[in-house]
């Protein structure tokens, strides 16, 4: 028990610090700021992948594979979202 104590510190103290950062970003550096997200994403997803991998089923796998599951939406809501906005700034076709 005691070791949870200072990392659910840690964990409450991340959470502040994101949301300070988050909230002061300028719209027009949220694009490239999703993009970095979705490859911190995409490297979670390795990471819960290992930690899911064992056979014998206990709390870490089930941890792992939720963590799969959220990072994989994560990613592909980032991707879907960045590549809307970058359609954006496509020049439209003019009829002829």
């Amino acid at each position: 028990m005691e070791i949870y104590i200072p990392s659910l510190f840690i964990f409450v103290l991340a959470m502040f610090a994101g949301f300070e950062l988050i909230t002061k970003v300028p719209p027009t550096l949220h694009t490239p700021l999703m993009s970095g997200a979705n490859a911190i994403s995409g490297i979670s997803i390795i990471g819960a992948l290992l930690v899911s991998g064992p056979k014998e089923t206990n709390f870490s796998v089930i941890l792992g594979l939720i963590a799969v599951v959220f990072a994989t939406i994560n990613v592909v809501g980032g991707f879907s979202v960045t590549d809307r906005m970058l359609q954006m700034f496509k020049k439209k076709k003019e009829p002829k």
